[in-house]
């Protein structure tokens, strides 16, 4: 998947709308897919990205977290952290699926399905130029951020 465009998707999103990957051209794109809403990890990679956000911001990119979750659990997530960006519900996996992130986990010694929380970069012709998989959210997005700024 590195270095090849990424194909087209489509998912609704806070704020009543549905964003779409062909409607993001001349924007760098960081997706960051994340198990759960309001789950510690999940809430701490949530503030961090929201408090670079503007770096992002002036550095060409637009941010995007995505879960399984409904779009009015993240509505609330969203207004609980206060993010200035979009949530994508992914409920049917499609995204998930795309980009290879649903795997087998250990939670309380059973075997789940769940998303391995991982960040992709699409660069502004549509193209993935990088991604983490497997991270730890603490620290995560400056990395990111590094990367999306290195990419102008």
């Amino acid at each position: 998947m590195l270095n090849k465009e990424v194909k087209n998707f489509s998912l609704a999103a806070t704020g009543e709308q549905t964003i779409s990957l062909d409607d993001l051209k001349y924007s760098k794109v960081v997706l960051y897919f994340y198990p759960k809403d309001s789950t510690p990890g999940c809430t701490t990679e949530a503030q961090q990205f929201r408090d670079l956000h503007a770096q992002f911001v002036k550095a060409g990119a637009v941010i995007f977290g995505v879960s399984r979750d409904s779009i009015k659990s993240h509505e609330n997530f969203k207004s609980k952290m206060a993010l200035h960006f979009d949530l994508l519900s992914d409920s049917d996996e499609v995204l998930c699926t795309q980009f290879r992130v649903i795997k087998m986990k250990n939670m309380y010694g059973k075997q789940v399905r769940g998303i391995e929380r991982s960040t992709f970069l699409i660069d502004d012709k549509g193209v993935l130029r990088q991604e983490w998989r497997g991270i730890k959210a603490d620290g995560h997005a400056a990395e990111v951020l590094v990367a999306v700024e290195a990419l102008a």
